[in-house]
């Protein structure tokens, strides 16, 4: 059996998509080969409560750092599974390098934004110290061969089946269309521009699952249209976002700065055409299949304008978007990583 390690939360409400990401493999490690030790800070997932093999420490408001090292430190784990840019990750590798621990280091990559930012060094001092380094999508994994020389292989993050299913019915005939956003309101996830769509489409829904900066900009601009066809969803549960998923006809994207985003994955398995940018190559769409990808704003509005206008194509696109998710299944890609840790942690044991 091999002990691992990740500074990732177990808790059933944290939404974030990189712990969600840790959470589906770790449920699928088969405990008989792998014992987990994760964080916590309130009520954790079921299923990972009720895993053996599996140790939870808790995260509290101070002192985290110090109290995790040390339990750690005690027992050392053959894996450290991906990495963060917090002093943890910083003083854990430093004791690896002083006192030759045989500890593996996985690092996944899930964002492009690896050269920019306070946490840009971190993040490269986790792929350049890493035993092996993954990427949830192909293009990061071409970024990090031409960037960093780094030979990265490819694990896609998989979609939760649970909550991301297409509906068991026809949507209605003759209901007003709805438009579907679910995101953060970051600047470089560009809300606004949804709104704006919105404004030229006052007989579409458009409804925006999310909070974050740029909430109050976007509901200003709304309240400025006038047509009252926005609505602003808040902070969903991953039910209640599957739920709305599969009350909506199209799925608008617009970021542009992004890894892998698990959103247009989930959004494929719910049955949804996706409209989204090209510039982060996301494998969950396939341009002209079950979505489109633009190259400039104005194509964008294009595509969104194409599956708006012409419901044989949102169909056709609805249907082809749901096989293909199927390919992104998390027991599959739960199998490859834990081959993963085992291959990476004896090879470590042997130098």
């Amino acid at each position: 059996m091999i002990k691992i390690f990740t500074p990732s939360f177990a808790d059933e409400a944290d939404t974030n998509a990189q712990n969600l990401s840790v959470k589906e493999i770790v449920v699928r490690l088969d405990p008989r080969r792998a014992a987990v030790t994760m964080l916590y800070e309130g009520v954790v997932d079921p299923r990972i409560a009720s895993r053996p093999n599996t140790r939870l420490l808790r995260w509290h408001k101070h002192g985290n750092t110090a109290r995790t090292l040390v339990r750690i430190l005690r027992d050392v784990p053959d894996v450290y599974f991906f990495p963060r840019e917090g002093l943890l990750d910083r003083y854990f590798l430093t004791a690896r390098r002083y006192f030759g621990f045989k500890t593996a280091m996985v690092t996944y990559v899930v964002s492009g934004g690896l050269y920019s930012g306070p946490y840009a060094p971190a993040r490269e001092r986790n792929i350049r110290e890493a035993d092996a380094v993954f990427a949830n999508n192909g293009y990061l994994a071409q970024l990090l061969r031409e960037k960093l020389g780094v030979d990265a292989a490819t694990l896609h993050s998989g979609i939760d089946r649970r909550n991301f299913f297409p509906s068991s019915s026809e949507r209605t005939s003759g209901a007003p269309l709805v438009v579907l956003y679910a995101g953060s309101f970051r600047p470089y996830k560009r809300v606004p521009l949804v709104v704006r769509h919105a404004a030229r489409w006052p007989e579409v829904r458009f409804r925006i699952a999310g909070t974050g900066e740029e909430e109050q900009v976007c509901k200003d601009l709304a309240a400025q249209t006038g047509f009252g066809n926005v609505e602003f969803l808040g902070h969903l549960s991953l039910a209640q976002l599957g739920d709305e998923m599969r009350r909506a006809n199209i799925f608008f994207f617009p970021s542009v700065v992004e890894g892998h985003p698990q959103v247009l994955g989930q959004a494929a398995a719910s049955g949804l055409p996706l409209v989204a940018m090209r510039i982060y190559c996301p494998d969950y769409v396939v341009d002209g299949s079950t979505g489109f990808l633009a190259d400039t704003d104005g194509e964008l509005g294009e595509k969104l304008d194409l599956l708006i206008r012409q419901p044989e194509i949102r169909l056709a696109m609805a249907q082809a978007a749901i096989a293909h998710a199927q390919k992104f299944d998390w027991d599959v890609i739960a199998g490859k990583w834990q081959e993963a840790f085992e291959q990476v942690a004896a090879r470590r044991r042997e130098h």
